[in-house]
């Protein structure tokens, strides 16, 4: 007699379908700031359960980040756009990111001029 196996394929390939469009979201979100900034680089970053960070930086020095649901949909995701990936955020990478009076006062803040402490 031959063994046989049950494969529920119904709810994989939903799974399978809903993280492929992800992808492809994600991808035309990059290839979108890409395009806006003259090119972009970027690192992945695990954040848990929560999924990954994939931060961008483009080469005019603007940065911006996106959240996938996880590691694996993030990696396929800058692989499929085609931007340089960085195994960490430092060096060349860091050094390209231009911030500006917004975020320097959202860091000052919490250093100075917020709410003092009683």
């Amino acid at each position: 007699m031959a063994d046989i196996q049950q494969v529920d394929e119904g709810a994989g390939g939903r799974a399978d379908a809903k993280g492929e469009r992800r992808v492809a979201k994600l991808v035309k979100q990059i290839s979108a700031f890409a395009q806006a900034h003259g090119g972009a680089e970027g690192q992945v970053a695990y954040l848990g359960q929560m999924g990954a960070r994939i931060v961008l930086v483009g080469e005019d020095g603007h940065w911006g980040d996106l959240v996938a649901p996880s590691y694996a949909l993030a990696e396929e995701a800058v692989k499929r756009s085609g931007i340089t990936v960085h195994e960490t955020f430092d060096g060349d990478l860091a050094n390209k990111v231009r911030t500006g009076p917004y975020e320097w006062s959202r860091m000052a803040g919490i250093q100075v001029g917020g709410p003092a402490d009683d």
